[in-house]
């Protein structure tokens, strides 16, 4: 997918505790859902898939970025 941005691969150096919290831990499993289910949209609105207005995949995108900060916090401290 064209600019599609996978936990996987923001963070590869992470791979183990990426897999390991998205087992066992509900929150980050929750968060990292939310996060490529936002990542998804915003993919399917700039490949012409989805019509949103400029102002909702602006937001979106803040939205993806606040989760990946959220994500990449717990991964330090996990």
């Amino acid at each position: 997918m064209q600019n599609h941005h996978p936990l996987i691969n923001e963070f590869p150096e992470h791979k183990d505790k990426i897999h390991q919290l998205k087992v066992h831990n509900n929150h980050f499993r929750r968060l990292a859902f939310e996060y490529e289910g936002v990542d998804k949209a915003i993919v399917r609105a700039e490949q012409g898939i989805e019509a949103l207005g400029d102002s909702y995949l602006e937001t979106l995108k803040k939205e993806r970025l606040a989760l990946k900060d959220i994500l990449f916090g717990m991964l330090k401290t996990a």
